[in-house]
């Protein structure tokens, strides 16, 4: 059984690194319903890589509270290309933010890991203690190594100096702010945006990468952001807590979700020389459901959800005004 605390959000110095991407920007909407201050800062008034400047910074907003969701993130096709950017940046990122909230007295840190994290065949669903029991999945392992140095770091801070920093590991998102680059995002949005492209243009078919057969977890980043706040009040464990919805589907199924949403009638090829990643993954999410909390939000609501979102924010023509379904 996880540890269970009670940190009070009430007038509290929130920072959360990282607003402005899909799952920082989901927790600061979050937050909103909390009486907490919430902290932000721009990029372009502070590169999280520069280690002095995130101390002079931290320091002098002296947060409370501190949410690491700032990160370099991408799908397949990204992490292949930019291997020493996903490993560098995060590896600064979150060295730099963690220690500074050591330095300056910061009482809780919660920091977002990844479910790539876990062995590229782990026993299904992935326990927690799954970490470091076998090979990573290959076309993310940048990225994997870096976040699995961030789950240490707030481990080795809890140990040495009795911080109150843990970690938490969502599974796949996806939901507004989402990244919708048909070759830089993450299967779900890549998957939409194709899907709606297709649609648009009237095509009959849709390219689906791999064989269309793994299966993944989907939870959307709404959701992951209540956990994070449960997470901020409840949670005090050395070791990292799953965050995901419990069920899984093929590729080919998300897939066939999407169009029912985008309101696509067209079929599906599947272009088996691009690789499938991790067979499967799915997170054993029983340490989170026994603390109290579970997904509320079903994959076809969230698909129709970001799907509006998505058409919101398209521009030129013959392109807006389609509607979710």
């Amino acid at each position: 059984m996880a540890a269970m605390t009670d940190f009070d959000l009430t007038g509290k110095r929130i920072w959360v690194a990282g607003h402005r991407g899909m799952v920082g920007s989901a927790i600061v909407r979050r937050l909103h319903q909390e009486p907490c201050e919430i902290l932000s800062v721009s990029h372009s008034d502070l590169d999280l890589r520069r280690q002095a400047a995130v101390e002079e910074w931290t320091a002098k907003q002296r947060p409370d509270a501190v949410i690491v969701a700032a990160a370099t993130v991408g799908g397949i096709h990204a992490n292949a290309s930019r291997p020493a950017d996903f490993i560098s940046d995060n590896l600064a990122i979150e060295q730099n933010i963690i220690n500074a909230a050591y330095q300056n007295g910061v009482s809780k840190l919660l920091f977002l890991g990844s479910s790539c994290i876990y062995p590229r065949l782990a026993p299904q669903p992935i326990d927690e203690e799954s970490l470091l029991t076998g090979p990573l999945e290959p076309t993310n392992e940048w990225y994997a190594i870096a976040k699995i140095v961030g789950i240490k770091l707030c481990q080795a801070y809890r140990r040495q100096h009795g911080c109150r920093f843990v970690s938490a590991m969502p599974t796949n998102l996806y939901g507004p702010e989402d990244n919708f680059d048909l070759t830089g995002g993450h299967v779900l949005p890549s998957l939409l945006a194709k899907i709606h492209r297709a649609k648009v243009e009237g095509g009959k078919t849709v390219e689906i990468w791999g064989t269309g057969t793994p299966r993944r977890e989907f939870l959307h980043v709404d959701d992951l952001a209540d956990a994070v706040v449960f997470l901020l009040r409840h949670y005090e464990d050395d070791l990292p807590i799953n965050v995901g919805t419990g069920v899984d589907v093929t590729i080919l199924e998300v897939a066939e979700a999407i169009a029912q949403v985008v309101g696509f009638e067209g079929s599906f090829v599947f272009d088996s020389s691009k690789p499938d990643g991790t067979p499967r993954k799915l997170l054993n999410v029983s340490r989170l459901s026994a603390l109290g909390w579970q997904s509320k939000i079903p994959l076809l609501d969230g698909l129709r959800q970001t799907y509006r979102w998505y058409l919101d924010r398209l521009s030129g023509p013959g392109v807006r005004g389609g509607q979710a379904h």
